[in-house]
């Protein structure tokens, strides 16, 4: 039986883990933390429940097609519930509400601009389209070659890889808040919406079309349900278990070294941070220079905060989205000239509205995060004046003072993105989908320097979030499976 390392325990880890062992390899995965998830580990405290990473279940046709190709159903694993509403935008005069279906949404784009319901309808049916060549088609492919993007569908839509989502946005809608939803959506992928090609507009049909779900228990259960299938089809797990080289002999991979030990195999797979993968190597075998890692565009690192409340908030939902600021300026400062941001737009996640086993009674879960620019120095001074910020603005703008029922607060920042996960300059999200960073313009999933070495995960194809990192994993344990 060949064997097969996998290095990491995230998504795309755990992905091609179990594609693996299901095609009758040896899996042994080295996850380097105590618990296995990567960045989405669960922290639990005083009976309060976070999902540190991912917060948002899209795409659950994704989720659903991996299980099938190991004949279960995510019923097997995890109860699933459609967020209505999916979430709820605040803006400085107003909020918006997005509902759980095409209906609710277009009533409230007509309430805020006349005649804004029918230009959705046409936006989301050309966005389902795009979705179904995306996903059918373009991201099942390995990024080997330009060609895979040419299908008799893409070629039809060429234009849409060179106009953006902005372009195509504010080309339709005119009001500041229908185009601020709008864009939302492609932050997923990493890039300023002015930057991410027109294709993309079909994560706002996974948005409005698909729906916001919730899995009971959190995001966490997907991890537990990929890793009780992963050790059913006899996938080795160890924890605390770092990698600190992968071994090469005569440009063939033979294995890894973990805590001082060696172990052999004839595959090894990374899905830790591409960079950080790379240099477990002697310099010679690496595929990219350090400069190659300075010039690409990162998606945004995170300053996340998670807090246990000891009441139940008021006037928010499971998923909040705070755009009382200038959208533009803060996309400015973490993409054109990066900085902390001077009035920044933040996401809030209160799984316990729709989730009572999330936390105590009577007592809320919060998870807050603010996108920042990779790379930004990070200190308890920086991190304690953006909580006071924000939190001032979601005591403001919900009408009520949430500082006084807070009993613990963490925090965590690019220090620990880089410390807990290798992330290179501390980026959250992989890099960002921009054109020049698309299917084959992206690191690749195979090594083209060490027979037998791949990669998968968020730096890799086909780019960030969480589904397409289960992709991921498929991608390059098919490309093992057909070489071996």
């Amino acid at each position: 039986m060949k064997k097969a390392i996998v290095i990491g325990s995230g998504f795309s880890s755990l992905s091609a883990a179990c594609y693996l062992a299901q095609a009758g390899f040896q899996v042994e995965l080295f996850e380097k933390n105590s618990t296995i998830g990567g960045r989405a580990r669960q922290f639990k405290k005083d009976g309060f429940t976070f999902d540190m990473g991912p917060s948002w279940y899209w795409m659950p046709d994704i989720f659903d097609k991996f299980f099938a190709d190991f004949n279960k159903k995510t019923s097997d694993y995890y109860p699933l519930e459609k967020l209505d509403p999916a979430y709820k935008v605040f803006f400085k005069d107003d909020t918006m509400t997005i509902g759980d279906c095409m209906e609710k949404i277009c009533a409230e784009f007509e309430r805020i601009e006349s005649g804004s319901a029918i230009e959705l309808k046409n936006f989301i049916s050309k966005a389902q389209d795009n979705y179904d060549i995306a996903i059918n088609k373009v991201v099942l492919r390995p990024g080997l070659s330009p060609f895979e993007l040419v299908t008799k569908e893409t070629v039809f839509r060429v234009d849409q890889f060179f106009k953006t989502i902005s372009h195509e946005v504010r080309r339709r809608f005119k009001n500041p808040k229908l185009i601020s939803v709008l864009e939302f959506p492609v932050l997923f992928l990493g890039a300023k919406p002015s930057k991410t090609p027109s294709f993309y507009s079909f994560m706002n049909f996974a948005d409005f079309g698909l729906g916001t779900w919730h899995p009971k228990g959190g995001m966490y259960q997907i991890v537990k349900a990929m890793s009780e299938l992963a050790l059913e089809l006899g996938v080795h797990v160890h924890t605390d278990a770092p990698v600190d080289k992968i071994l090469v002999e005569n440009g063939k991979v033979k294995g890894i070294e973990s805590n001082g030990e060696h172990f052999t195999s004839e595959v090894v797979v990374s899905g830790a941070d591409y960079h950080h993968s790379e240099n477990l190597l002697p310099k010679k075998y690496r595929q990219y220079s350090e400069t190659y890692w300075n010039n690409r565009t990162y998606a945004p690192s995170s300053l996340l905060f998670y807090i246990g409340f000891n009441q139940k908030l008021k006037n928010i939902q499971h998923h909040n989205l705070f755009f009382d600021t200038d959208f533009n300026q803060h996309a400015k400062e973490i993409y054109d000239k990066p900085q902390w941001p001077n009035k920044p737009l933040f996401y809030a996640n209160f799984p316990s509205v729709t989730d009572a086993s999330m936390a105590p009674e009577n007592c809320e879960t919060g998870f807050f995060l603010i996108p920042i620019a990779p790379g930004l120095q990070d200190t308890p001074e920086l991190r304690h004046q953006y909580f006071d910020i924000i939190m001032d603005r979601f005591s403001q703008l919900t009408d009520q003072d949430a500082k006084k029922s807070i009993i613990f607060k963490e925090s965590f920042c690019v220090n620990d993105f880089i410390e807990q996960y290798n992330s290179f300059k501390g980026n959250a999200y992989g890099l960002a989908n921009t054109l020049r960073q698309t299917a084959f313009l992206r690191p690749n999933l195979k090594s083209s320097k060490v027979e037998n070495l791949f990669f998968t995960g968020q730096l890799t194809v086909p780019g960030p979030g969480v589904p397409p990192a289960l992709i991921s994993g498929k991608l390059v344990a098919d490309l093992i499976i057909k070489k071996t």
